[in-house]
């Protein structure tokens, strides 16, 4: 049998790094960046907000939210932007692909009814499925594709179910985990920040976890007032990424072992701050 591809960070050589930044008045736009920190592109230039993106498995495309309530899809190059679902009675968002590229996971609030949810559907928008409505943010797929992870009530703690919804587990600590968090390419850890609200005397620093709650181990150690915001990890699993801010610092991307050695910049700028980062598979072919 074939072991199927990873989701959240697939595995492979690794590729661009995708983020969103605010840009001004016109709200956050979609840039990818190679891994040295070179070729800064923006990809999206819509008429409202393109945020919170997450590579498909084969490099190719970008699913991401659109205008804050609606998913859209666009190539890795800023080609072929077209929307996937949206609803007036419902805000969908946070999507993610799942192992095989055929579906995505992600977050559906009614606003009717005041209930935050996780569904999946297929790339084209179809075939919309209930998962659980024990959270919301940030749903992600495990690289077997037999779990899913998220943030949720009641302190915005880190979670883990099987992918039917059942099962669940809370992997973090009972504390507001940050927005953003990954699976490892193996499947063996997560990484998640710690702290989603800080206060002045309080820093924020990158964690891994295992899919069962054990080993939470730090990577960074940073002191308070500063904040290291997690992407996820490289697509060959040997680095982790994540945003760095603090007292007098440019707001910088940064790449680090997940045993927490052999730290690097990769790109700075106090105007097109990395948000949301994803780190993508280098692009793989469809088959002719």
């Amino acid at each position: 049998a074939l072991a199927p591809d990873a989701a959240a960070t697939f595995p492979g050589r690794n590729g661009l790094i995708a983020f969103h930044a605010d840009i001004g008045d016109n709200g956050p736009q979609i840039f990818t960046i190679r891994s040295n920190g070179h070729q800064l592109r923006q990809i999206t230039h819509v008429d409202g907000v393109a945020a919170l993106p997450d590579w498909s498995p084969d490099g190719r495309r970008i699913v991401f939210t659109l205008n804050e309530c609606a998913i859209a899809l666009v190539d890795a190059d800023g080609g072929n932007l077209h929307e996937v679902a949206s609803d007036p009675g419902l805000c969908l968002g946070d999507a993610s692909f799942t192992p095989d590229g055929a579906r995505l996971v992600y977050t559906r609030f009614d606003f009717a009814l005041e209930v935050e949810q996780i569904w999946s559907m297929k790339i084209d928008g179809s075939d919309q499925r209930f998962i659980t409505d024990a959270g919301g943010p940030d749903p992600n797929v495990s690289p077997d594709g037999r779990k899913i992870s998220f943030k949720g009530p009641p302190d915005g703690a880190l979670f883990v179910a099987n992918i039917d919804g059942s099962g669940i587990v809370q992997i973090s600590p009972s504390i507001s985990v940050t927005y953003k968090h990954d699976w490892s390419p193996d499947g063996q850890h997560l990484v998640v920040s710690d702290n989603s609200d800080p206060a002045p005397d309080e820093a924020v620093n990158v964690v891994t976890v295992r899919p069962d709650g054990s080993d939470w181990t730090y990577l960074t150690h940073y002191p308070a007032g500063f904040r290291a915001n997690v992407g996820g990890y490289s697509p060959d699993g040997q680095w982790v990424v994540f945003r760095l801010e603090g007292p007098g610092l440019v707001p910088t991307m940064y790449r680090i072992r997940p045993d927490g050695t052999d730290l690097h910049a990769l790109y700075a700028s106090s105007t097109i701050v990395p948000r949301f980062i994803d780190w993508g598979p280098a692009a793989r072919h469809r088959p002719s």
